[in-house]
């Protein structure tokens, strides 16, 4: 087990934080001011896209890619560390084409897509051209157990049938986002052998939705703990929504396992984004520290913000090595490794990272006082979002329990095997006796 970045990583990791010093952080504050006057996305983020892929800094994700696809076929291990460097401005990854949703939705198509499908929505989001959203979460159910998930589709001639209410739905209110990978619960009066017949887990499908096509209702733009976000968190209606049967993406009833499929890397990337985030909450707590005096001492002076500084380092390094130790078995398969533990791993780099940000950025916000609760820093944006981490993709309640069961079955394996290490005392006193 290697977490060692190969040569070409490194040199792109280099390339890609050049990029950012010379050309994003430049922008920043002209990003927050175009989004503050309505003007999204800002004049001067498509020179920036231009600029990225004219350097090869451009679908730094998607390691089966073909030859004929822009972009640099990294493996998760490889694309981790840039997804870190990218997380540290949280506009960043649009520059690159590595935002999400989009990059989980490129894997979808890439995995699943037939040919006109590839055509018409792969090729436009790998050259950039526009902008995606995957509609699963549900106001009414809880979609932590996607099973309860109520949007129905429906088959009528050629035609697919869609009606339900999405919300938290990222990107949606991207001026440039024209696509809905939209999951659906088949409905049972289509052929008969959906519904109770079908196991919980093939009883829904995936379907590729304009976002114009009539019926589509965005709703509004739901702020996440009072942040608003201008490419959104959507609420949308699909009332009797009509596509084309040749919408559905794979096979009817396997959106369940086509949704597994994409998980792994976007948690990957999410986190690691994450953790990019923490690194500079850190930065900027540790210098803040060094210059800001109280009652005649600096704070880093303060033995407690001396701890906060110091659990908040082995907190980043414990978390990073996890979610690249996840990186790396996700490259693995399927050479070994055991589905099981691997998605127990995955579920566990979902809550550690979670609470990392949580606690990372509260201590920086801590030390600022009240410029950390103000728009000045990055600081309350990284905060939200890392409280909200804590329910997207599921709560962390549900990945401990996934977790927790890894555990038991192996201990249910094993038999009682660990008897051996005990010490009774009629142990004690029998005469030892080598087998």
């Amino acid at each position: 087990m290697d977490f060692a970045h190969s040569p070409r990583a490194q040199d792109l990791r280099q390339r890609l934080e050049a990029f950012m010093q010379r050309y994003v952080l430049p922008y920043n504050p002209a990003w927050h001011a175009s989004v503050q006057a309505g003007v999204y996305p800002p004049p001067f983020l498509e020179d920036l896209k231009t600029l990225a892929r004219e350097e090869g800094l451009w679908n730094l994700f998607l390691p089966a890619l073909r030859s004929d696809e822009p972009g640099t076929r990294l493996c998760n291990l490889d694309y981790a560390p840039l997804a870190e460097v990218m997380g540290r401005v949280h506009w960043a990854p649009e520059v690159f084409n590595c935002s999400a949703p989009d990059t989980g939705n490129m894997e979808l198509l890439h995995r699943f897509a037939n040919p006109a499908q590839r055509t018409q929505w792969l090729e436009p989001l790998l050259n950039g051209q526009m902008r995606s959203a995957f509609a699963m979460s549900e106001p009414d159910v809880a979609s932590s157990d996607p099973t309860n998930l109520q949007t129905t589709v429906r088959r009528e001639g050629d035609q697919l049938v869609l009606n339900g209410r999405k919300w938290f739905i990222t990107g949606v209110a991207h001026p440039q986002c024209k696509l809905l990978i939209v999951m659906c619960r088949n409905s049972a009066d289509a052929d008969g052998a959906e519904g109770a017949e079908a196991g919980v887990h093939h009883q829904h499908s995936m379907v590729l939705v304009p976002l114009d096509t009539p019926g589509v209702q965005v709703v509004r733009n739901i702020s996440v703990v009072h942040h608003h976000s201008p490419e959104g968190h959507c609420e949308i209606v699909l009332r009797d929504v009509r596509v084309s049967a040749d919408c559905l993406l794979g096979d009817w009833g396997a959106g369940f396992r086509m949704a597994q499929a994409r998980l792994g890397p976007g948690r990957v990337h999410h986190c690691m984004r994450a953790i990019g985030q923490c690194e500079l909450a850190l930065e900027l707590a540790t210098e803040r520290t060094l210059e800001r005096q109280v009652f005649g001492k600096y704070l880093s002076d303060f033995s407690n913000v001396q701890d906060w500084i110091a659990e908040s380092r082995m907190e980043i390094d414990q978390a990073r090595l996890l979610v690249l130790q996840v990186a790396w078995m996700l490259d693995q398969v399927p050479g070994g490794i055991e589905p099981g533990a691997l998605r127990a791993q995955i579920a566990a780099i979902k809550v550690v990272a979670a609470r990392l940000q949580s606690r990372v950025v509260d201590r920086a916000m801590q030390v600022f006082g009240a410029m950390g609760l103000s728009p000045d820093t990055p600081l309350a944006f990284f905060w939200t979002w890392g409280r909200a981490l804590h329910l997207m993709d599921g709560p962390d309640e549900v990945h401990l329990r996934t977790v927790a069961r890894h555990e038991l079955a192996q201990g249910r394996a094993r038999g009682g095997s660990t008897a051996a290490y005990f010490t009774t005392p009629e142990q004690l006193n029998a005469p030892a006796r080598i087998r």
